[in-house]
C-alpha cells in the first residue's frame, strides 16, 4: 500500500483552500499562542473589521438578512459585506473539520473581496468568515446559518489557529491565510502535495497550482492541476493524462452541479488574484505581529509609534528590513510566475474587480488585468490602498513607500525578477501620484532604505 509523504500529511492537517477552516460547533481544541499574540492583544475583541461592524448593525436592528432555502443567509451576507458572487471558487478538498460535508459532488465554496473571505458548505449550520482587522490582522469567525438566529458572528480563534498559525499546532507563530495544492483520489484521499511546507503564491508555477480545486475559464496551452480526481496513488505519475483545462462550464463538463451555489463557476482569474492577495495579507499580518515583538525583545518598544523609518534607532533598522522587504517584493510581484498563454475568466468578476478603483484621470488603475503574460498590467499591487496596509506602523509604511518609489523611478532594480518595462513602471508611478495622497513625498529622492537580499519569510 502506498502512503503520502510527510509533507502531504502535514498539509492535510491544515486547510487546502484560502479560507480558514471552521470547526463544527461541538469540536473543542487547545491552542498555545506565542508572545506576539499577547503583544498585539489578539484575545481582545476585534473591533475594526467588516464582520464586527456588520454584526453590530444586525444586533441593533439597523440592518437585517433574509433567510433563503438551500443557502440560508449566504446571499444577503455576501451583499452586506460587498462581496460579489462571481468571485466564487469551489474546492473539494475534505481537509477541514467539516470534512464529512465536503466531497467532489458537494465542494466548499469561497467568496472574497479585498478584506473578507466567506466559506459556504452545503448542509452546514455555519458560514465561515475570515476578515482583516486593522489592529489584529487576520481574524476568524463563524456565522450561525440557522433561520432566525441571533448569534451572528462568533470569534473562532482557538480552533482555527490550530491550523492557521504559521507554526501549526505547536503555536508560536502568527495567524495566516492558506491556499494549498494537492492531488486527490476520487474517494477524496490526498495523494501528492505540491505546496511544500508553505502556501501557493505568486511565484508558484501555474502547472502545480489548484490541485483539489475546480477551475473554470480559458488558459490556452497553460497547464494546471485543477479539476483532477485520480483513481489512486499509482496515477500520480501519469498526471499529465488526467489534466482537465479550458473548461468554461463545470456543469456541462460533468464535473459538479453548481445549482446549489449563487454562481456557476470556479474562476481561474479569481484564483490567481486570491493567491496574490493572500501573500500580501499574510506578510502584513506577519509585520503587525512580529515588528512590535522584535522591538520589545531589543528594548526598543518605545519606538513602536515612530512614523518615519529614519527616526528608528540603527538597531531596529538593522533587523526590520528582512520582513518589510518581503512585503515590498510581494507588492511588486517580484519573481511572479509568468503566464504561458492568454487567460480569460468570468467576465462579471473581472469587470467587478477592475471597477473597484481608484483610477487616475485617464481611467488607469492598479487593478487593470493583463492576462496574456502576467496577471496585472502595472507593477504595483492594488493592496497598497488597503486599510490593512494603512494600519501598519508608520515607520513600516514609510519604508515600503520609499522602496516602491525608488523602484518606479528606476533607482532600485530587480534584474530578471520582474517582466515590466520602464514605461509600465512610469505609468504605475503616474497612477500612484494621482491616487495615493502623500506618495509624491517619496519621489525625486537621492536614496531609499537599503534592501536586504535573501530575506526569509519567518523569523
Amino acid at each position: 500500500m502506498n502512503f503520502p509523504n510527510l509533507l502531504l500529511i502535514k498539509s492535510a492537517l491544515r486547510v487546502l483552500f484560502v479560507m480558514v477552516f471552521f470547526p463544527l460547533p461541538t469540536v473543542q481544541a487547545q491552542y498555545t499562542a506565542s508572545e506576539e499574540y499577547q503583544i498585539i492583544g489578539y484575545e481582545e475583541p476585534a473591533l475594526e473589521n467588516p464582520a464586527t461592524r456588520l454584526g453590530n448593525k444586525l444586533k441593533s436592528g439597523e440592518v437585517s438578512l433574509e433567510y433563503r432555502e438551500q443557502r440560508g443567509y449566504l446571499d444577503d451576507l455576501l451583499a452586506r459585506l460587498g462581496i460579489t458572487p462571481s468571485s466564487q471558487l469551489l474546492v473539494f478538498s475534505p481537509t477541514s473539520l467539516q470534512h464529512k460535508l465536503i466531497s467532489p459532488e458537494k465542494p466548499r465554496a469561497v467568496y472574497f473581496n479585498d478584506d473578507t473571505y466567506i466559506g459556504f458548505v452545503q448542509n452546514s449550520n455555519i458560514i465561515e468568515v475570515t476578515t482583516i482587522d486593522e489592529k489584529q490582522g487576520i481574524v476568524f469567525y463563524t456565522f450561525d446559518n440557522t433561520e432566525g438566529t441571533d448569534k451572528y458572528f462568533e470569534r473562532a480563534s482557538q480552533t482555527c489557529l490550530v491550523c492557521h498559525d504559521t507554526q501549526g499546532t505547536m503555536g508560536g507563530g502568527v495567524p495566516m491565510l492558506m491556499a494549498l495544492s494537492s492531488l486527490y483520489s476520487k474517494g477524496n484521499v490526498p495523494l501528492e502535495n505540491f505546496s511544500g511546507i508553505g502556501n501557493i503564491n505568486d511565484t508558484s508555477p501555474i502547472d502545480i497550482r489548484w490541485g483539489g480545486w475546480y477551475v473554470s475559464g480559458e488558459h490556452g496551452s497553460q497547464k494546471h492541476l485543477g479539476n483532477i480526481l485520480l483513481e489512486g496513488y499509482e496515477d500520480v505519475a501519469r498526471v499529465e493524462e488526467h489534466r482537465r483545462g479550458n473548461i468554461k462550464d463545470l456543469n456541462a463538463a460533468g464535473l459538479v452541479d453548481t445549482s446549489p451555489y449563487p454562481s456557476t463557476g470556479s474562476d481561474i482569474v479569481a484564483l490567481m488574484i486570491l493567491e496574490h492577495q493572500l501573500t500580501v495579507q499574510n506578510q502584513i499580518t506577519y509585520i503587525k505581529f512580529k515588528a512590535p515583538a522584535v522591538l520589545k525583545r531589543r528594548g526598543l518598544e518605545d519606538y513602536s509609534a515612530v512614523e518615519r523609518w529614519q527616526e528608528l534607532p540603527q538597531r531596529a533598522r538593522d533587523v526590520l528590513p528582512r520582513m518589510l522587504g518581503k512585503l515590498v517584493e510581494s507588492l511588486l510581484f517580484i519573481d511572479a510566475a509568468p503566464l504561458e498563454d492568454s487567460f480569460q475568466g468570468n467576465e462579471d468578476y473581472a469587470r467587478w474587480f477592475q471597477a473597484q478603483g481608484p483610477a487616475d484621470a485617464q481611467g488607469r488603475s492598479l487593478r487593470q488585468l493583463e492576462l496574456n503574460t502576467r496577471l496585472f498590467t502595472y507593477p504595483v499591487s492594488y493592496l497598497l490602498y488597503s486599510e490593512d496596509f494603512n494600519s501598519l506602523p508608520g515607520y513600516a509604511r514609510d519604508y515600503v513607500h520609499a522602496r516602491l518609489a525608488a523602484y518606479l523611478e528606476g533607482r532600485e532594480r530587480y534584474p530578471g525578477r520582474q517582466p515590466f518595462s520602464d514605461r509600465e513602471r512610469e505609468q504605475a508611478l503616474e497612477i500612484l501620484l494621482a491616487t495615493l495622497p502623500g506618495f509624491a513625498d517619496y519621489t525625486g529622492l537621492d536614496s531609499a532604505p537599503e534592501p536586504v537580499s535573501n530575506r526569509p519569510f519567518f523569523y
